[in-house]
């Protein structure tokens, strides 16, 4: 027994140092893959990031998916302007599954803390968790993370493949490698008058030792980094020659509809195939169970979409709904409701005593604000192409996936468990995504394709959900009541801060349905723009409880952050006129230890001439101002909207104009930014004036856009951005614009009408 104890002992001593020798070594390189990279002829591969060919073309490896946001084109800049490579012969692909593809920035930021935090247990956890993500997290594009993530990655790519190319020059020519020069895909040296192209040198250069370590530009050095460019993308989609996911064409290919259970999360009880199958062109009627948080239903798999839609339509199922059959809207808001009477939620954020200090107020207000679900309403509807081949002869399957995703290896790995293979016998080709948001971070539609394609082997299966399976059968924004509470002195000065809300958690609803993981701990997302902002409250205190529902929800663009901004700046503006104060000089005297806050709320003010006298409408209606400042994805963006009621429509409401200021460290891509900006107002202002999901009996009661309408162009403000001038690394630029612009429009819309919108969509009484 004292030999086993002394052994235990000794093994555990021994196990936890290594596992803490391992946590303070740096995370592994993230320079080259597992595997080399698959050349063409004439292509040599320099290291995970960058292949350079023959005829002096540089195809740079761009793991995140390209939904709109331009992330190839900022991404494929950075290793460029490191290279010195010639743009115009850049070009980008998408690599194969690999950790150092890993996304390690999005769940470092999704750690609970609050950005001005800089204590130890903060950098000891993010450094573990950047470590540990390299090792098993996922290829992801997601959380505003993808230049941020890569920033030193692709430039660090960039910087040896050119060390190694003039290496080889200098060889060459029997000169000093310092003395040689490049430029625009040519390196040269001044001394002798020698130069010679990339694609002259990339077989000697790809043949030397990578450097062991490099040097890289500083700002002033950049030539692309921080110019406007045009996206590499943009011509194809221009042309029609760019390949989405709905796009994939292959021999022989079949196409499958699927019609769902109405009542989210219900599945099968039975069904009669028999009128459908005796449709043209139909091949198999089949049961597909739900996946990964989806709903069951019935496949119906034909030569064309339009025979397999038909065929889908001619199945009569009887339905098993599931215990979300007796789920209302008005049950959801009840029961949120009740978690807040319940206590205080799970404390994010606290400075001081809050509750002393607001029992010391000599005035005090409060409210209480909603937001609905929300659909993510992307243009291309879910869709995965699947072609199986069954083993034979003792050899293993094999499957080949085409998918507009998000997270690549997740979509692998769960394809292969629907097919019963290894992840390696599962080939994944990322296409284009029209449209993403946070929606194909999850992976039920290619679950399903692969079950479906799977019962008919050897063939490609394409399956598509029509627009209203889609708005039905999402992973929605969660739902979230928020009660704000504010404390002033007799001054009107502020004393005390509250905030409660409460709502489910996607984070803990996602690892459930992908990895069976139970929910546990502090979701950041539920409370993320309520607790981590940069106002600084006397005494504050932040919480959230989590909710559990039936309805599955999701990663919306902004997450946390569309809903809390709203519920924070539109309490902001209430808490200033309480306080009897303009609603810039509130906020700015709560931002006296933040300057870039001060600095992007100030610009965006200047700009829009805030505190002077605004003309009316062209139609004469009266119209005024509102703003908002908000922090997300580690950039800080500041709005001012101005809003007008349509005369001849009573209640209608009207953005005639917004006004962004960003501060989202260096600007790589300008001309992206302010594309990613438009966007994300545009967005916004969709959820804000018209967004909202409803469910009556378990069901989505809204399938299509004439129930869930998008702004229209001829409703589209005019978008000006202003980018503040900054050196520090790069921060998240597709979501950031978009959480100001519905209470930035509330606010106005007080001023306006004097009426106080607490509830999403906004409507006026």
């Amino acid at each position: 027994m004292l030999n086993r104890r002394r052994f235990f002992l000794g093994s555990a001593a021994v196990g936890s140092a290594l596992v803490v020798g391992w946590g303070l070594l740096p995370p592994r390189q993230r320079l080259t893959g597992s595997q080399p990279l698959a050349t063409a002829a004439g292509q040599q591969a320099f290291n995970g990031w960058l292949k350079i060919g023959s005829d002096d073309s540089v195809t740079v490896m761009v793991p995140k998916s390209e939904m709109g946001q331009g992330v190839s084109t900022s991404l494929a800049m950075l290793l460029a302007d490191e290279l010195d490579a010639d743009w115009s012969r850049v070009r980008t692909e998408h690599p194969p599954v690999d950790a150092i593809y890993n996304n390690l920035a999005t769940v470092v930021d999704g750690l609970p803390f609050h950005p001005d935090d800089q204590g130890w247990v903060k950098r000891g956890a993010g450094w573990m968790t950047a470590k540990t993500m390299r090792e098993v997290g996922l290829m992801a594009t997601g959380g505003s993370s993808s230049v941020k993530d890569l920033w030193l990655p692709m430039r660090e790519a960039g910087a040896s493949a050119r060390a190694m190319l003039v290496g080889a020059a200098a060889a060459g020519w029997g000169v000093p490698a310092a003395d040689c020069r490049v430029a625009k895909g040519v390196v040269s040296h001044g001394g002798s008058g020698r130069s010679a192209r990339f694609g002259e040198l990339a077989e000697r250069a790809a043949a030397q030792a990578l450097p062991r370590s490099v040097g890289l530009k500083s700002a002033a050095e950049f030539t692309l980094i921080g110019q406007p460019v045009r996206r590499l993308e943009a011509a194809a989609k221009l042309d029609g020659s760019a390949r989405f996911g709905i796009d994939t064409l292959l021999p022989g290919m079949l196409y499958a509809s699927v019609v769902m259970c109405p009542t989210l999360g219900g599945s099968v009880a039975s069904f009669d195939a028999q009128a459908a199958e005796a449709l043209p062109g139909v091949k198999k009627v089949l049961t597909v169970p739900g996946q990964r948080g989806g709903s069951g239903g019935v496949a119906a798999v034909a030569d064309t979409p339009w025979h397999a839609m038909q065929a889908a339509k001619a199945v009569t199922v009887q339905w098993d709904h599931g215990p979300a059959a007796a789920l209302s809207s008005a049950d959801i808001s009840r029961q949120l409701g009740q978690a807040l009477d319940a206590g205080d939620g799970f404390a994010y954020r606290a400075v001081g005593d809050a509750p002393a200090a607001m029992k010391q107020a000599a005035r005090t207000i409060s409210a209480e604000y909603h937001a609905p679900l929300l659909a993510h309403a992307t243009l291309e509807p879910q869709n995965c192409t699947v072609r199986y081949v069954a083993g034979k002869d003792g050899q293993p399957g094999r499957a080949s996936v085409w998918a507009p995703t998000q997270v690549p290896g997740l979509a692998r790995w769960v394809a292969a468990k629907a097919l019963g293979l290894d992840s390696g016998q599962v080939e994944i080709n990322v296409t284009l995504l029209g449209g993403g948001f946070g929606r194909r971070l999850d992976v039920d539609f290619i679950a399903q394709a692969a079950l479906i394609a799977r019962a008919l082997p050897g063939q490609p299966v394409q399956t598509c959900w029509t627009r209203e399976q889609d708005q039905t059968h999402d992973f929605y924004r969660p739902p979230c009541v928020a009660r704000y509470q504010a404390g002033f002195d007799a001054q009107g000065q502020l004393l005390a801060w509250t905030a409660r809300s409460s709502g489910p958690s996607v984070v803990q609803q996602f690892l459930h349905r992908q990895f069976g993981l139970p929910g546990a701990g502090p979701d950041k997302t539920t409370a993320e723009g309520a607790f981590d902002q940069a106002y600084e409250w006397p005494s504050a205190r932040v919480g959230h409880a989590v909710v559990e529902l039936p309805v599955p929800v999701g990663f919306w663009r902004s997450v946390g952050h569309s809903h809390q901004a709203f519920f924070k700046e539109s309490f902001m503006d209430e808490a200033a006129h309480a306080a009897g104060q303009d609603p810039l000089a509130f906020r700015l005297a709560l931002l006296r230890q933040h300057p870039r806050h001060s600095a992007v709320l100030q610009r965006a003010a200047d700009k829009s001439g805030w505190g002077q006298p605004l003309a009316p409408a062209a139609d004469g209606a009266k119209k005024a101002r509102g703003l908002a400042l908000h922090s997300s994805f580690g950039s800080i963006v500041a709005q001012v909207v101005e809003v007008s009621i349509d005369p001849t429509e009573p209640g209608r409401i009207r953005v005639h104009r917004v006004v962004a200021a960003i501060d989202c460290g260096t600007a790589v891509n300008p001309g992206g930014i302010r594309q990613q900006m438009d966007s994300a107002v545009v967005f916004g202002l969709s959820a804000a004036l018209f967004g909202e999901i409803t469910v009556d009996r378990g069901q989505v009661q809204q399938g299509n856009f004439h129930q869930q309408p998008l702004l229209r162009l001829a409703d589209c403000p005019l978008i000006e951005t202003e980018i503040l001038a900054s050196t520090e690394p790069p921060e998240g630029v597709g979501e950031p614009g978009t959480p100001p612009v519905a209470p930035a429009v509330a606010n106005a819309l007080f001023t306006l009408t004097g009426q106080r919108l607490r509830s999403l969509p906004l409507r006026l009484a």
